[in-house]
């Protein structure tokens, strides 16, 4: 290409404007900057939003990092019983909880820590179902009750187990688990359906009261949760507290009951099944109450293993059953006295009127009989004699004058077919036999004659609970005043509170004429020690009176003439003893019911029970236990003695172990109550006795237990101390007596005429 072309082909060449350079950089300049100072603006806007306006809000966040409020559950009020001693108490224990957020995957940390702390599968299966079923931030316990030695070995290897924490607390102990099972109940681990009741507390408290008494006063026996500020670091673990609200104990319990009382009543029972109650007439005050047989209570605590449980519900004598509470059954011859007094406040008979007894009784009209416990009857009585020889024919006739309509009016004035108050839950009402209660289950039927005339003697259709017996037997012992049964005597709300009483029911009156109740009382006495009783065979050797009525309730009937010893059936067919009673007789401090299931008859069985409960609330005398089933001495339970210096002792607030003594008077001797638990009972009794406001346990008599409430009572000489021997004892009342074939109530031969 040619010089020309080069120069024709060349661009034109543009000169630089700078003023418009100079412009268009002021524009960028101008917008760069307007967008930078919007920046600048929202960034400062937005710190002033941070430090000013939600300065609180980040404030408390930061400090919620920092600080973490940590539940402090109350310790459970305690339970004593009469006298001061304790019967439910507090002891200090560690348990294992793991929050699932923290720890991870369980596969791999579970295997480690079980090298550590023994864990059940048990323990294992119920931690897995909680943490599939609650929030993976919440604490779950893994286990309960850790050994001092696991203990040990979990704080050297802590810092592999992240989330997983050692927390104290304080564990529900039961010194008598045995004797008080069916009283105080027990505590036992939080499920679903307690979560629900307990609101805002279910995931801080771990347990709850499940039965007796424990159920009954959970509001009062629980306390209020208090909070601790807990200041930690990055890591969360604790530093130390900044701050606290304190929680509020739960209220103790003193009770109606005996401790010595309750022991000489299960021994009295031996081996035999059954129940008793034992109450106050002046107060309705409980003295002693068994459910026998019975369970340790410390079992189900932290959760009972499934062998015990297994074995508790296989038992066919049913330990778990509270026969006094939730039982009851038809009551024989035990309905006599109140039948009795109907009669006489009815305006049906007076107390002078005679019955004719050939045997049997026959309702006008039908060919069909029902017998007398004597085959050829009592001859004449009147009412005080029915009731001490337990003639049937008088009750039989009674009944059907009456009308089952006007017995069941009076029935229930003396209490039967009600509640009678007792401070247990679940209570049975029994059954008040009447033409509208079978209607409701058997409309095809009506009501029979025959069926009033075997009301009258309390079989057919009765049930009644032994607390209605006890009830009704201690309103005619207190002049005719009907009053609530309680266990409960007094509350008080913190170690400073005085104890208050409980607040009862106002007493109702089972009948205004006390003549009336006179002969109700005289033919009672005269069942013990009248010579023809149905129970003499208990006024032998007794430096008191009593007054009493026998019952057998039957299972099956005789044959003909025959009449059925009782001990020559089979065990699940043998009658049901009953005794009520009351003593002093001329002025009542104690009365009583007894259930002896199949034991026979009423004044053979439960009977001679009765005068040992008798002898140790009234002369302070412990009654040997009778032989068992299988010929040895049945198993008693020990007490918890008072003997200075003669165990290792602690002083209020100090630790076991540390050396130091206690007073003399609060000294006492580690016996075995329950196996392993008798040391740490004795040293927490000594604790809690020093504690102010508290009743010192050597002063609920420390040498024989028992105490003597029978007034002028003089106790018969020790041994002489050179081995002498001591005065020779008479009395025979202890003795198991022969059967008395007379004793009490038999059922109709034949069913009640349709």
């Amino acid at each position: 290409m040619g010089p020309r072309r080069r120069l024709l082909n060349r661009r034109p060449r543009v000169l630089k404007n700078t003023a418009a350079e100079a412009d268009q950089f002021r524009l960028r300049a101008a917008v760069a900057f307007f967008f930078v100072l919007i920046g600048v603006v929202g960034l400062g806007f937005w710190y002033f939003r941070l430090q000013v306006w939600q300065h609180d809000d980040y404030a408390m966040r930061s400090e919620q990092n920092r600080v973490k409020l940590r539940p402090v559950v109350p310790g459970r009020g305690l339970i004593y019983d009469r006298r001061g001693r304790i019967l439910a108490d507090n002891v200090p224990a560690f348990r294992i909880e793991v929050t699932p957020s923290e720890a991870g995957d369980s596969e791999k940390w579970l295997p480690q820590l079980a090298r550590v702390i023994a864990l059940t599968p048990e323990d294992i299966s119920r931690f897995e179902a909680e943490r599939k079923a609650t929030r993976g931030f919440k604490p779950i316990v893994l286990k309960l009750r850790v050994s001092d030695e696991e203990v040990a070995a979990f704080a050297v290897d802590r810092w592999r187990f992240p989330g997983v924490e050692l927390v104290s607390y304080l564990n529900r102990r039961y010194p008598y688990g045995e004797l008080f099972a069916h009283v105080i109940g027990y505590v036992g681990r939080i499920d679903t359906k307690d979560q629900e009741a307990l609101g805002v507390n279910a995931g801080v408290l771990t347990h709850i009261g499940k039965t007796g008494l424990e159920r009954s006063y959970e509001q009062q026996l629980r306390g209020q949760v208090g909070y601790e500020q807990i200041e930690t670091n990055v890591d969360g673990r604790p530093i130390r507290q900044v701050g606290h609200v304190p929680a509020k104990p739960g209220a103790d319990l003193r009770l109606s009951i005996d401790l010595d009382l309750q022991r000489a009543m299960v021994t009295a029972f031996g081996d035999m099944d059954g129940s008793a109650v034992a109450v106050d007439p002046r107060t309705g005050e409980v003295l002693a109450m068994v459910s026998l047989p019975s369970y340790d209570s410390n079992l189900f605590v932290n959760g009972i293993s499934s062998a015990n449980y297994k074995a508790l519900n296989e038992d066919p004598s049913r330990p778990q059953f509270n026969r006094n509470v939730l039982g009851g059954g038809p009551p024989g011859s035990t309905m006599k006295p109140f039948m009795a007094l109907a009669g006489l406040d009815s305006g049906a008979r007076r107390a002078e009127d005679k019955i004719l007894s050939t045997g049997e009784f026959h309702i006008p009209g039908q060919k069909r009989g029902y017998r007398d416990s004597h085959g050829g009857g009592h001859g004449w009585v009147d009412l005080r004699e029915s009731i001490a020889q337990s003639v049937n024919t008088y009750y039989y006739k009674l009944a059907l004058d009456m009308g089952i309509q006007k017995v069941d009016q009076y029935m229930l004035r003396y209490g039967f077919g009600q509640k009678t108050g007792i401070d247990l839950l679940g209570e049975n009402v029994g059954i008040l036999p009447s033409p509208e209660w079978k209607a409701k289950r058997n409309k095809k039927e009506g009501w029979y004659p025959g069926e009033t005339v075997i009301a009258g003697i309390g079989q057919g259709y009765w049930v009644v609970t032994a607390l209605q017996l006890a009830r009704g037997t201690a309103a005619i012992a207190d002049g005719g005043t009907l009053r609530q049964l309680h266990l409960v005597r007094e509350i008080r709300t913190g170690y400073e509170s005085p104890w208050l009483p409980k607040e009862l029911n106002e007493p109702t009156r089972i009948t205004d004429n006390p003549a009336h109740l006179q002969a109700v009382h005289e033919g009672m006495e005269s069942t013990i020690h009248g010579g023809r009783g149905t129970a003499r065979i208990m006024a032998r050797g007794a430096p008191y009176r009593m007054a009493g009525k026998t019952g057998t309730a039957q299972k099956v009937s005789r044959k003909g003439n025959v009449s059925l010893n009782p001990h020559s059936l089979p065990y699940h067919l043998r009658h049901q003893a009953l005794f009520v009673g009351y003593a002093p007789a001329e002025n009542p401090t104690i009365a009583v019911a007894v259930v002896v299931e199949h034991g026979g008859y009423g004044g053979s069985t439960a009977a001679p029970i009765a005068r040992k409960i008798f002898d140790a609330w009234l002369l302070g005398k412990m009654p040997e236990a009778p032989a068992g089933k299988d010929g040895k001495p049945a198993p008693t339970v020990a007490p918890l003695a008072v003997a200075p210096g003669s165990a290792p002792t602690v002083s209020p607030g100090q630790a076991p172990g540390e050396g130091a003594a206690v007073p003399a008077e609060l000294q006492v001797v580690a016996v075995p109550v329950n196996g392993a638990w008798a040391k740490a009972v004795a040293m927490a009794n000594a604790r809690v006795a020093a504690q102010p406001g508290h009743v010192p346990q050597a002063a609920a008599g420390a040498e024989s237990g028992l105490q003597a409430n029978l007034p002028g009572y003089v106790p018969p000489p020790e041994p002489a101390a050179d081995g002498a021997a001591a005065p020779a004892r008479h009395d025979d009342a202890l003795i198991e007596p022969n059967l008395d074939p007379e004793d009490d109530d038999v059922s109709p031969t034949v069913e009640p005429q349709r």
